[in-house]
């Protein structure tokens, strides 16, 4: 039996009144959300969707997401979240490629929806705040049936969640989380036996990152698992951040390093009562060690964990626990931390060697917690394992101790704000632009998102264009988050003898000495 599809009627037996979820005036008892979870199995088992058919969500942090993951996870269909933010060329890729007829949406993002949903081969849109063509909302159309209890018989390589990530190539990629990897995931807190990965009866957390990524509905999921209370925020408003930690005593919070420095620059957090807070699990890009620090200091009962993984590992696979953290400051809090149980690591280098310890290479992973592999795509399964190691593309070191240092990236991906991005994406969109005969496209430092997108552009002979116009042209092809931040020229980019662009050259141009180029 799969430990992550029944999760929520575990909890239903144990503490049945126990809220389970809230968010704005909804109070959800773990009684009532076993409910609306068996109901929704019935619900989606009389659409036709059944083990391995996909279900798609596209919109905010809600509830119903939640109560669809947790169905679909119990008759073992699998849930694609759509980050909300891309445009309609990219949701429809997403869903086409999953194969989803069905999809949850919101009135905001409707329209998007729509726009899909004939080349997406969508058959069923529904609703979660209002009714649309006849149909009721989500809500009420899982009301209508009776509950379902009933669980598939579910083994650990089947899929439970497809969640989409950025493709090196320009189209993303679908990792296929299982049920066994997600198991794995959650049991990891429970095996290392530290009192801060300890589920305690009265643990209140807030899931304000967004459900579309693994930070979101990992975290979701710990919460459910292990017993306790998630206060849902529908995005991660730093103002409605600090006054939920407040209003709902909250106790655990993951957040990524952007939010952490916005909290800290917000009026309302100067005098903001946050004692309630006592883990908080942060990471998803590297943080300036000031801001690590200054954080401490605004939470001061916390104990500040340092996550690293990836969506393809289903999450945190080496943490960095509170014993290294020192608001002065402590060498190991430059690097990542140490693996979880389950977890194996090995630094390799070009040659496939491994290299000792202090040597740089590339990151390779092997646990249970790893992704079944890309979904359709068995030229990148091909070149991202090898004989059972999954290649991260981070480049480090570990010392002495078996503590994991970040050093660069093998792959170009920009990490901005927790939202990793690809150049090629960016880069591809910029091609289509009649002015633009060659462009390059980097991260550079950024004090609120740790890095931003910049452009460096190559112009056709007599062709003219400027940096708002090249921007504006971008978001007409790819999510706001993605387009460059800045644009600057050159009359070259400068290239190897086999013609690819250095980019490590153009990086230097922007980075000081000695700063780290992953963030």
């Amino acid at each position: 039996m799969s430990m992550i599809a029944d999760m929520v009627a575990r909890g239903a037996a144990a503490t049945p009144d126990k809220p389970a979820l809230i968010q704005d005036d909804e109070t959800l008892s773990y009684a009532q959300l076993d409910d609306l979870v068996c109901r929704c199995v019935a619900a989606l088992k009389a659409s036709g969707i059944g083990k391995g058919d996909r279900v798609a969500f596209l919109g905010l942090n809600t509830i119903d997401y939640v109560i669809l993951l947790m169905a679909s996870l119990r008759i073992g269909a699998v849930t694609v979240a759509v980050n909300w933010r891309l445009v309609p060329r990219e949701i429809a890729y997403i869903v086409k490629d999953a194969g989803a007829r069905f999809l949850l949406t919101q009135s905001a993002v409707l329209d998007n929806a729509l726009a899909v949903r004939a080349e997406a081969g969508l058959a069923t849109i529904l609703l979660g705040d209002g009714d649309f063509e006849g149909r009721a909302t989500f809500r009420q159309w899982v009301q209508g049936f009776d509950p379902d209890r009933s669980l598939a018989d579910l083994a650990d390589g089947d899929v439970a969640v497809q969640l989409y990530t950025s493709g090196t190539t320009g189209h993303p990629k679908g990792a296929l989380l299982t049920h066994g990897s997600l198991t794995a995931s959650l049991s990891q807190g429970r095996k290392i036996g530290e009192g801060w990965a300890a589920w305690l009866a009265s643990d209140v957390s807030l899931v304000a990152m967004p459900l579309f990524h693994i930070g979101g509905t990992a975290w979701v999921m710990q919460t459910l698992n292990g017993g306790g209370t998630g206060v849902i925020l529908a995005q991660p408003d730093v103002a409605v951040i600090i006054a939920a930690v407040q209003k709902h005593g909250i106790t655990k919070m993951f957040a990524v390093p952007a939010v952490l420095n916005m909290i800290l620059n917000h009026p309302d957090a100067q005098g903001a009562d946050f004692s309630s807070m006592r883990v908080l699990p942060y990471g998803a890009s590297p943080i300036p060690l000031d801001v690590l620090s200054r954080s401490m200091q605004m939470f001061p009962n916390a104990q500040f964990v340092q996550m690293y993984g990836a969506t393809e590992t289903s999450g945190t696979i080496v943490y960095l626990p509170p014993e290294d953290h020192d608001v002065a400051g402590t060498p190991r809090m430059a690097g990542c931390g140490k693996p979880f149980p389950d977890v194996e690591l090995r630094i390799v280098g070009e040659d496939g060697q491994d290299r000792a310890a202090g040597e740089v290479g590339e990151v390779w992973v092997r646990a249970p917690l790893v992704m079944a592999g890309y979904h359709n795509l068995p030229d990148a399964n091909a070149s991202a394992f090898v004989d059972g190691w999954y290649r991260t593309g981070d480049a480090a070191y570990v010392d002495a101790d078996g503590y994991l240092y970040l050093f660069d990236r093998v792959k170009d991906m920009i990490v901005s704000g927790g939202e990793n991005i690809y150049p090629a994406e960016v880069e591809n969109a910029l091609h289509h632009h009649l002015a633009v005969r060659d462009c390059a496209v980097i991260g550079v430092p950024d004090a609120r998102w740790g890095e931003a997108v910049k452009a460096i552009v190559v112009l056709k002979d007599g062709e003219n264009a400027d940096e708002a116009g090249l921007i504006a042209f971008a978001r007409e092809h790819i999510a706001g988050f993605k387009c460059p931040k800045s644009v600057d020229f050159m009359t070259e980019l400068p290239r190897n003898p086999s013609g690819k662009v250095l980019k490590k050259e153009l990086r230097k141009l922007y980075w000081q000495e000695g700063e780290r180029q992953i963030g």
